[in-house]
């Protein structure tokens, strides 16, 4: 029976990475973390951890990692009504490989896509720093119940359990007083506030971006004044209340302009009313809770003059040369490492599903799995302490004893269809 877990996980790895992910709607933009409703986003920008090398070093190209690693084990998982056997204990340290368990709903007709493109990315990242840990993969279906009582049965021969993935399931796990061994969620709970000891949240937040976009806003902007554009999507509400509200905290005033749009098409009367806002009484900035495809709607007749930030929503991706993206041209963009810092030291590292055939939203997941695996080792082989992580999808830092995960996503503008970093500052 262990064989042929560990065959089906190695087969599932391979094919991801392969052939790429189906697409999945997990009530945000592109899924998870972007456009279409919100469920996830994030944090990053100067990710230094260790310290980046002094600006007279040579730009850092990493070695060739060949080290030893653990393979990964797969240890029996108890179903509801079974009895613990011995050896179902967690190891003790220094007895064995740490054991972590990853909590995902393969068996999802809707989030089975999203729960691969995450267990690739953690696979990977097992692959290349798992030395010493073993990892199970515990896979459940869309029903709340039974991933709880998966997840119960996972947090007694487990250190550190990563998951679930699905909000509701996160969400009554969270108030439910389910929480009985340090537990990694991938999404956020509803509705937000504390979290039970011994949970910390790594999915990635919509809101984050927008607050981190008004605090670069801010920056480049200290006399500023915002207009603000928002769709009707849940997720594009939620953003610009996020980013309005840290602006109004760092003594800023601003307005919003709606642009709802009906599958995928503003309405160009609205386009055309913003236009003239635009030039009778020009805002110093823009601030866009937009997908991709309505802004570029947007800016295609009101133009490029005016700076404008946006969230991962917005991130039109890279372009294919020569085919750049013009209207999107100075975009200052929010978003994961993974995607708009390539070159990065931290993102280097890891394999790349063929991004030709992958969604942005998939390669968030991806992203995501790589950065869940990372935290989960830090919380099991150093327990209690604070820690930072130069991470994949930003610069993560974590208190489990508050519990809390800060992170900050990197920051790049658009132009001639690639990314250029810009600084994190203070």
């Amino acid at each position: 029976m262990l064989i042929k877990k560990l065959k089906a996980l190695g087969a599932g790895l391979t094919f991801l990475l392969l052939a790429g992910c189906s697409t999945v709607s997990l009530d945000e933009p592109q899924g998870l973390c972007a456009p279409k409703g919100a469920n996830t986003s994030p944090r990053s920008g100067d990710y230094a951890c260790p310290e980046p090398e002094p600006a007279r070093a040579p730009a850092y190209v990493p070695p060739p990692r060949e080290v030893e690693t653990s393979p990964v084990h797969t240890a029996p998982i108890l179903l509801p009504g079974q009895e613990a056997r011995a050896g179902t204990a967690p190891a003790a340290r220094g007895a064995g490989p740490v054991r972590i368990a990853l909590l995902l709903p393969m068996n999802s007709s809707s989030l089975g896509g999203a729960a691969a493109a995450v267990r690739a990315g953690f696979m990977a990242s097992v692959e290349r720093d798992g030395a010493g840990i073993a990892v199970d993969l515990v896979t459940t279906d869309d029903s709340t119940g039974g991933t709880l009582a998966s997840y119960a049965d996972a947090a007694a021969s487990h250190e550190v359990v990563v998951g679930p993935l699905a909000r509701p399931a996160v969400s009554a796990l969270a108030t439910g007083g389910g929480v009985s061994r340090t537990t990694v969620a991938l999404n956020h709970p509803e509705p937000r506030g504390n979290l039970p000891r011994g949970m910390l949240v790594a999915g990635l937040s919509i809101e984050d971006e927008a607050r981190q976009a008004a605090e670069w806003a801010a920056r480049e902007h200290p006399q500023g004044r915002v207009l603000i554009l928002t769709g009707n999507a849940p997720w594009a509400q939620r953003a610009a209340a996020a980013f309005e509200a840290r602006w109004n905290e760092l003594g800023h005033t601003g307005q919003r302009f709606n642009v709802p749009s009906t599958e995928g098409r503003v309405d160009q009367a609205l386009i055309g009313d913003l236009k003239a806002r635009l030039d009778v009484d020009p805002p110093e900035l823009l601030f866009a809770a937009l997908d991709v495809v309505e802004l570029r709607q947007v800016r295609a007749q009101t133009g490029t003059t005016i700076p404008c930030y946006t969230g991962s929503a917005g991130n039109p991706g890279r372009a294919a040369p020569g085919a750049a993206i013009g209207e999107l041209e100075g975009l200052r963009v929010v978003d994961l490492p993974w995607l708009v810092r390539p070159d990065h030291r931290a993102v280097m590292v890891y394999p790349r599903p063929p991004e030709a055939e992958q969604p942005l939203t998939m390669s968030r997941l991806y992203a995501l799995g790589i950065d869940a695996f990372l935290v989960a080792r830090e919380l099991a082989l150093r327990p209690g302490g604070p820690f930072v992580i130069d991470g994949v999808t930003g610069r993560l830092e974590v208190d489990p004893r508050e519990p809390r995960l800060q992170r900050r996503e990197a920051m790049a503008v658009y132009r001639n269809g690639n990314f250029e970093p810009v600084d994190a500052g203070p």
